[in-house]
């Protein structure tokens, strides 16, 4: 039975992703796309890396927020009005993230791995957050209300709590709750 539920979240996630991308494509959402590059490479290493470290069900919320961003960035490159201009501090801040994949790289420790893939993944977050706070209108909540939603979807498959099971998840719903509250905010602000 647990399985299916992390199958269901890892859907409603997709779904959400899939929203996302078709707001992209037809330029309502504009992605940043050093978040969307790095949040692709990130999480499809956390996948790996937690599957090699012995997690079952739990990664399928992980491989989703993987995948996903690679739909995103699809769509973004079909129209070209649908991305965000990029500054210093999306620079900087892709640089640091490709910095911590070559550190796990370096280790290749499964649980190194897993806080090198979320320090990638956090770091590639903070210019979506920013934007978000200063644009809201340039986003989309749908694939963070999903994300939030798949991630813990996880938490149903874990049998043994380790931190390869555990420690991506978490991750996934605290930063995914991050980037959507403001888009909340900001909306609310408009109304």
């Amino acid at each position: 039975m647990l399985p299916y539920i992390v199958i269901a979240g890892s859907l409603v996630g997709l779904f959400g992703m899939l929203y996302y991308a078709k707001d992209t494509f037809f330029g309502s959402t504009k992605p940043n796309l050093v978040s969307w590059v790095m949040w692709c490479s990130a999480d499809l290493i956390g996948t790996a890396a937690s599957v090699a470290a012995g997690a079952t069900w739990a990664a399928l919320p992980t491989f989703v927020a993987g995948f996903g961003p690679l739909i995103v960035i699809i769509a973004s490159l079909a129209n070209k009005k649908a991305y965000w201009k990029l500054g210093k501090l999306d620079y900087l801040c892709g640089s640091l993230s490709a910095l911590a994949l070559v550190l796990w790289v370096v280790t290749k420790a499964p649980s190194v791995a897993i806080v090198f893939a979320i320090a990638t993944d956090a770091l590639a977050a903070v210019p979506t957050v920013i934007k978000g706070w200063r644009h809201p209108e340039t986003e989309s909540s749908s694939a963070y209300v999903a994300g939030i939603i798949s991630a813990l979807s996880a938490f149903t498959a874990i049998t043994v709590w380790t931190f390869p099971e555990y420690a991506f998840p978490a991750y996934l719903v605290a930063i995914n709750a991050v980037i959507a509250f403001p888009l909340f905010l900001g909306r609310l602000a408009k109304k």
